[in-house]
């Protein structure tokens, strides 16, 4: 294989809405560029068809965007959308773990539904180990060798909320993928970054503006931000040259109870 790099094939999951849909956007804005002059290929993954190709639609003129459809939890989706990456374009360099849900039944911890819970850490914990298996397929095999992974995180990585016990494992476990990625994708020049986010004005986020309960039992309306500072973040580390690397970052709403919540 040429060492010569034909395009820059980036990966989005979740891309259908929300966070993700604002990166793949923003990608597509600031790649090409004069360090990374490579034509852009944004691959869209997601459940729904429709979204992905209006997803697709908002991205800039010139950009290639392949819509691959498919549940991102699942290891047959994940082998097809990976087979069809390295056969039509030989490479992936990077990988944004963005694809996660935050269900949970209603009521304290001890009450809450096993099969709710399950489907939290299956989507949020195994399409990110998944897709970064695949990539560590991709990435260690082409020239030149490497690439980046993105994890979308959460704050509460660090800092849980009441009653949001499956989510905050899963984002825990996300914690843990991403340093052993870091460590073992290291004699692949693969680096690894969890971006940890709190109240981004998504669907997913919003509830936060009608009232969150906090530690002490009490009801507050906590500022949010809007999603375009997530997508210009991701981009950032996108565009890093290959000799750094950033490890975690946090970015969060102004103001947003974080720093001593509780």
């Amino acid at each position: 294989m040429s060492t010569t790099q034909s395009h820059r094939v980036m990966l989005i999951t979740g891309a259908s809405a929300g966070i993700g849909r604002a990166t793949s956007i923003h990608l597509s804005q600031i790649f090409p560029s004069s360090t990374h002059p490579e034509p852009l290929v944004l691959v869209l993954v997601g459940r729904r068809q429709a979204e992905l190709e209006a997803t697709g639609k908002e991205c800039k003129e010139g950009t290639i965007i392949e819509i691959a459809t498919g549940d991102a939890a699942k290891e047959e989706d994940v082998e097809k959308i990976a087979n069809m990456v390295k056969e039509k374009y030989g490479r992936l360099d990077l990988v944004f773990n963005n694809a996660g849900i935050n269900e949970k039944s209603p009521g304290e911890f001890e009450d809450q539904d096993m099969t709710v819970f399950r489907k939290v850490l299956d989507i949020n914990i195994m399409s990110a180990v998944l897709l970064t298996k695949a990539a560590f397929n991709i990435m260690k095999a082409q020239e030149p060798q490497g690439g980046r992974i993105i994890n979308n995180g959460s704050i509460s990585a660090t800092a849980p909320r009441p009653n949001n016990t499956a989510y905050t494992i899963s984002k825990h476990a996300v914690h843990g993928l991403t340093r052993s990625t870091s460590l073992d994708g290291r004699k692949y020049h693969i680096t690894a970054t969890q971006l940890d986010i709190g109240n981004a004005s998504t669907s997913m986020g919003n509830h936060v503006q009608a009232g969150s309960i906090q530690a002490d039992g009490s009801k507050k309306v906590e500022p949010t931000m809007h999603v375009d500072n997530v997508a210009r973040t991701v981009g950032f580390v996108a565009g890093l040259d290959k000799d750094a690397d950033i490890l975690s970052l946090e970015i969060i709403a102004s103001g947003m109870p974080y720093v001593g919540r509780g």
